[in-house]
C-alpha cells in the first residue's frame, strides 16, 4: 500500500501533484484550508485514476490541525510513504520598507513555520527511529528563494529560503532513519498565486520563453517521491524554465 499526503492540495501545483501521484499508483490524502469544493474535485480526479483519496480541511498554522490531518489520512488510507509539503501564500506585492509585522507573521507562519511542523509530523510517522518503515518528504520551495523577488515578495522569498534550509538540514538528520527529504523550486508557474497581470508581464522572461504549467512541476514531485529517485536526498531541484 502506497499512501501520500499533499498539503495545499486543492488547486495549482498541489492538485496537479495529487493526480500525478495517483497516475503513479499512489493513494492520496489531500489537505486543504478553505476550498472544499475544489478539494472534492481533486479527490474525484484521483479516483478516476483508480486510486483512493480523501480530502481533509486543516489550518496548518495550528499544530493540532496538522496532527488531525495526518491521523485522518493514515486512518482512512493507511501508513504514509510520502508527504508533499506544498501549502504556501503570498501577500500583495510591495517593498520591504512597506511591510508590517502582521504581514510578515502571516507569510512566515504559513510558508516556513507550518512547513517545519508538517515535516516533523511526517518524520514521526515514517522514521525508523519512531518504529516505521521510512518514506519521502518533498518540500515545495520557490525559485524566488534564490532570486530574492525584489520589489514584490522579498518576505515570500525569505520564507522559501527557510524551506530550502529545512530540506538539507532535515535530510541530514533523518538519512539513516529511512527518510529522504527533497525539494523543488518552481519558477513562474500558471497558478492563482500570482497577482492579475504578473504572468503576462513576466511569463516570457525565462530562457524557455513561457511560464510553466502545474503538471510540469507535479511530474518532478512524483518522480522525487518514488523509488526512481532512491539515491537522492538533501537536494532541491529547480523547475523554472532556466530563470
Amino acid at each position: 500500500m502506497t499512501v501520500a499526503l499533499v498539503t495545499g492540495g486543492s488547486r495549482g501545483i498541489g492538485a496537479a501533484t495529487a493526480v500525478a501521484l495517483a497516475a503513479d499508483g499512489w493513494d492520496v490524502g489531500i489537505g486543504y484550508r478553505t476550498r472544499g469544493d475544489e478539494a472534492d474535485r481533486v479527490v474525484e480526479a484521483v479516483k478516476q485514476q483508480g486510486r483512493r483519496a480523501i480530502a481533509v480541511a486543516a489550518d496548518l498554522t495550528v499544530q493540532e490541525d496538522i496532527e488531525r490531518l495526518f491521523n485522518t489520512v493514515t486512518t482512512g488510507l493507511g501508513p504514509l510513504s510520502a508527504v508533499i509539503n506544498n501549502a504556501g501564500v503570498v501577500s500583495p506585492a510591495g517593498r520591504v520598507d512597506e511591510y508590517d509585522a502582521e504581514r510578515l507573521d502571516n507569510v512566515f507562519r504559513i510558508n516556513a513555520i507550518s512547513a517545519f511542523l508538517v515535516a516533523g509530523a511526517a518524520v514521526r510517522r515514517m522514521s525508523t527511529k519512531h518504529g516505521h518503515h521510512g518514506g519521502v518528504i518533498v518540500n515545495v520551495s520557490s525559485r524566488a528563494a534564490v532570486l530574492g523577488s525584489a520589489g514584490e515578495y522579498v518576505d515570500y522569498a525569505a520564507s522559501k529560503a527557510a524551506v530550502d534550509a529545512l530540506t538539507i538540514g532535515l535530510a541530514n538528520e533523518v538519512a539513516k532513519e529511512g527518510v529522504r527529504v527533497l525539494g523543488v523550486r518552481p519558477g513562474l508557474i500558471e497558478t492563482e498565486i500570482h497577482e492579475p497581470g504578473r504572468l503576462d508581464r513576466l511569463g516570457t522572461t525565462p530562457p524557455l520563453g513561457r511560464p510553466g504549467k502545474p503538471e510540469e512541476v507535479a511530474e518532478l514531485i512524483a518522480f522525487l517521491a518514488s523509488s526512481r529517485s532512491s539515491y537522492m536526498t538533501g537536494t532541491t531541484v529547480d523547475v523554472s524554465g532556466g530563470r
